[in-house]
């Protein structure tokens, strides 16, 4: 978390910027003490009371909350910039499921996401699968989190392992250390590789599993691996509706990622779009399969690679309005 002198140099950097702008556009620095104030007194208190309540990335106000906001459950913004507030825990044991890596307290979600939950998990043993390893919802408030993904934020994803809940109680060191299974066969990054699924581990079981997730009326879409959305069309044999919700993505060879849809009464969540007609298993998946995606492309001669610059982090100004009041909440 940010310490007090972070604050403050992140206060006069930002307090620098907001002066600067309100010089004329030809000023070079602040004037000196001699020379006449481009601005007035009172302009200059109008600037100091825009700087941002929350200054620095939005991730350290998110990431050390430790309890959610007590309000009426509501969704703001959108999956990767946005905020939930009156989020609840998810159990980190149920009688189908069990919470890993509780040390990241990421098991908080929107009301609509931890029903969804308790009902795959227990619909689980049903289509051979003895229960669910749950991983990364989101952090208390959501919001933007101190390390990994870029969504998560509104209480709406959800990450379930592609390994199933052992007939024993993980300790609570075991929750932090035992992995989750590979689907891949191989490096999809080699040319030519061979892109399918490990056929020693998947299983109809795993087929079974995400089907029934993406049959759930409340889920807008579910992220695989392009190798497991390709096992999962050639699974299906009769109605292949389900499977437009199923999309490939970048990693998702350890879990599957569930995204419920914006609930009815939270006004200020913005749904994704709808994903396009079809099953997703033509052209669409056959360019995932391909090298193209994953080869990286060798420079022209006497070309230099073009060095990728960082993005800048959320802050707390990024997020719709109302999440500055769900920082603020009891």
């Amino acid at each position: 978390m940010l310490g007090l002198k972070g604050y403050q140099r992140t206060a006069a950097v930002v307090t620098g910027s907001i002066v600067a702008s309100l010089f004329a556009a030809g000023a070079q620095a602040v004037p000196l003490p001699d020379t006449k104030p481009q601005i007035s007194v009172k302009d200059y208190k109008e600037a100091l009371g825009k700087l941002p309540e929350f200054p620095g990335a939005a991730k350290y106000h998110f990431g050390h909350k430790k309890t959610p906001a007590k309000t009426h459950p509501l969704s703001f913004g959108s999956y990767a910039r946005g905020c939930v507030a009156g989020a609840i825990a998810i159990p980190y044991d149920g009688e189908n499921w069990q919470v890993m890596r509780l040390s990241r307290n990421r098991n908080w979600g929107h009301p609509v996401l931890i029903d969804f939950l308790k009902r795959l998990a227990a619909d689980a043993p049903s289509l051979g699968w003895n229960g669910l390893l749950v991983g990364d919802l989101s952090q208390p408030r959501g919001g933007p989190m101190l390390t990994g993904h870029a969504s998560h934020q509104i209480g709406l994803d959800a990450d379930i392992w592609l390994r199933q809940m052992p007939d024993y109680r993980f300790s609570a060191k075991q929750r932090e250390t035992e992995s989750a299974i590979s689907m891949l066969n191989g490096n999809l990054s080699k040319p030519g590789a061979d892109r399918k699924v490990n056929p020693n581990r998947w299983t109809d079981a795993h087929a079974k599993l995400i089907r029934r997730a993406a049959q759930d009326d409340g889920v807008a879409r579910i992220f695989v691996n392009p190798t497991i959305k390709k096992e999962l069309c050639d699974f299906e044999t009769g109605d292949r509706d389900w499977l437009r919700k199923v999309r490939p993505w970048w990693g998702h060879h350890y879990h599957f990622h569930v995204r419920m849809a914006c609930p009815a009464d939270s006004k200020q969540c913005k749904n994704q779009a709808v994903p396009p007609a079809g099953d997703g298993c033509g052209k669409e998946l056959t360019y995932w399969l391909s090298d193209e995606p994953w080869v990286p492309k060798k420079p022209k001669p006497g070309e230099k690679p073009k060095p990728r610059k960082p993005k800048p982090p959320l802050s707390v100004a990024d997020l719709p309005n109302s999440c500055a009041t769900v920082l603020r909440a009891e």
